[in-house]
């Protein structure tokens, strides 16, 4: 999708817990070994221990409106994203985010795309809003948490630690005047772009038969399981290939519809999915270097896997702190989830705009 600038994504946020476990401790407490601890690269993963799901959601949401200067009442959608149980089982956490983020108005759509339900989320709101008239705002949020009762973080999954977070993001049109709330954290969408291999959705089903009840196979869930059956059939190198043409596909694409394939501006980094070192390393890296020169940024290291959240949590370090980009900088987001998925925005931080000098009395 060719946006132009036309949507701005403002006070993208990432809400983490403040309680958190190491490797090393994890490491203590045999849960994982050290070739685990090398092959993802994650320090430390936070921890929820007495929010669900969508209460993480609600603060990062109300937190974006505070760091957005604005308030809910103009919030036409509410687009919530997960992977995993979200508090309770017959029920919306769409619209629990939005009543509890004072957006009473808003319409809550719940996204289910796996582990890239953030970046779908976010090309949705876009689709919303340049078909809007006159476009207001989509709130978009994630969040996940991934309790021992029924996901083990560290050996739930091959390669990949899951943290627990809730994220969220306000999308509106960009104003062609300047805007009293500038000063907000804000990146200007040039391009979204997704594409999908629908044959590999049976990486999280495997051999299964479909069944009547949730967890029919025990009391935690085990992708390691239904990726071996998986594995099995079709073998590692066949998925990696695959992974490999839709990665390349989907970032030449965006790249091209932003304007910044060779000849336009060079992005200043490419921001890789939480997936951790192995994946990047091995599949993702070769990938995006064939692509672009721009270097590629891992912001996983103290958050491991964040669920439907890496994009947005991202994107929220792409606004502050030591990876916030420069003004007029372009940046690269991938996204991926099971299914599978995979999406590339193109962002740019706003170029500062010129304030002229006030002329002496």
């Amino acid at each position: 999708m060719r946006v132009a600038g036309r949507i701005t994504i403002t006070a993208p946020t990432a809400w983490l817990p403040a309680a958190a476990v190491t490797a090393a401790d994890a490491l203590a407490e045999g849960r994982i070994k050290e070739e685990d601890a090398q092959a993802t690269g994650y320090r430390s993963l936070p921890v929820a221990t007495d929010l669900a799901p969508p209460q993480l959601a609600a603060r990062a949401a109300r937190r974006a409106y505070r760091r957005a200067g604005r308030t809910p009442d103009d919030t036409d959608v509410v687009l919530h994203a997960w992977i995993h149980h979200q508090g309770h089982d017959f029920w919306s956490p769409a619209h629990y985010v939005a009543h509890e983020a004072g957006a009473l108005d808003a319409v809550p759509i719940g996204i289910q795309q796996m582990c890239n339900g953030g970046a779908a989320a976010l090309e949705t709101a876009a689709a919303r809003l340049l078909s809007a008239q006159p476009p207001r705002t989509v709130l978009v949020t994630t969040a996940d948490r991934f309790d021992d009762a029924a996901f083990d973080r560290w050996r739930g999954d091959y390669g990949l630690w899951y943290g627990d977070a809730g994220t969220a993001a306000l999308l509106h049109g960009t104003p062609t005047a300047p805007d009293p709330r500038a000063d907000a954290p804000a990146l200007l969408l040039h391009s979204v772009v997704t594409v999908a291999a629908p044959a590999l959705e049976t990486m999280h089903r495997g051999d299964d038969p479909f069944s009547e009840v949730p967890r029919p196979y025990g009391t935690r869930i085990d992708v390691r399981r239904t990726k071996r059956a998986f594995l099995r059939r079709h073998g590692k190198e066949a998925l990696a290939e695959v992974v490999r043409d839709k990665v390349a596909e989907v970032l030449r694409t965006a790249l091209d519809e932003a304007g910044t394939s060779p000849g336009g501006p060079r992005p200043a980094v490419v921001v890789m999915p939480r997936l951790g070192q192995a994946a990047l390393t091995d599949v993702y890296g070769p990938v995006v270097r064939g692509v672009t020169d721009a270097p590629l940024l891992d912001l996983g290291a103290d958050t491991g896997h964040l669920g439907a959240g890496d994009v947005l949590a991202n994107l929220a370090d792409l606004t502050e702190g030591p990876h916030r980009l420069a003004p007029g900088e372009y940046a690269v987001l991938l996204g991926a989830g099971g299914g599978f998925t995979w999406s590339c925005l193109v962002v740019q931080r706003p170029p500062q705009r010129h304030v002229p000098e006030r002329n002496p009395r």
